[in-house]
């Protein structure tokens, strides 16, 4: 049980990596078809081509969680969790709490979410692929968050 646990958690921090990487090498690269909209304000439709992202994240998840559970509940199922659990952070972080689609989850006072609604902005300041920085999701880089921590 506890290694099922730890696999689910290593999948999940290791999705960071996988994410700044695939942001930055794929979204920013030879995908930038699908993303640039990402990075455009003007679309005139509540989705945009970025969204198709989510279906190519989920497939080898559920892919994995089926197979895992063919296969007798084994490790595949608990990295296909540890992706999923990830994709749904990723989506109430990314989709709900920075860029407002739902509108939840307003105001922020803490400085570690402050300091990520920041390094996504920095992010988005550049509307081409090229010369991106902040390609991570969860791990903000410290300039950030000392943006908005208080001095002592």
């Amino acid at each position: 049980m506890i290694w099922n646990i730890l696999i689910v958690i290593g999948t999940f921090s290791v999705m960071e990596g996988i994410t700044w990487l695939t942001h930055k090498y794929v979204m920013h690269g030879f995908l930038w078809s699908l993303h640039k909209d990402h990075h455009h304000k003007e679309h005139d439709h509540a989705l945009e081509k970025n969204d198709y992202f989510f279906l190519i994240f989920a497939a080898p998840a559920i892919a994995m969680i089926m197979y895992g559970i063919e296969s007798g509940w084994n490790h595949w199922f608990y990295i296909g969790v540890g992706i999923s659990l990830y994709g749904m952070a990723y989506f109430f972080v990314h989709d709900i709490f920075i860029h407002q689609r739902i509108k939840w989850f307003r105001t922020a006072k803490r400085p570690y979410f402050l300091g990520m609604r920041r390094a996504h902005k920095q992010h988005h300041k550049h509307t081409g692929k090229e010369e991106g920085e902040c390609f991570g999701f969860l791990w903000v880089p410290p300039k950030y968050i000392k943006m908005y921590t208080k001095k002592q």
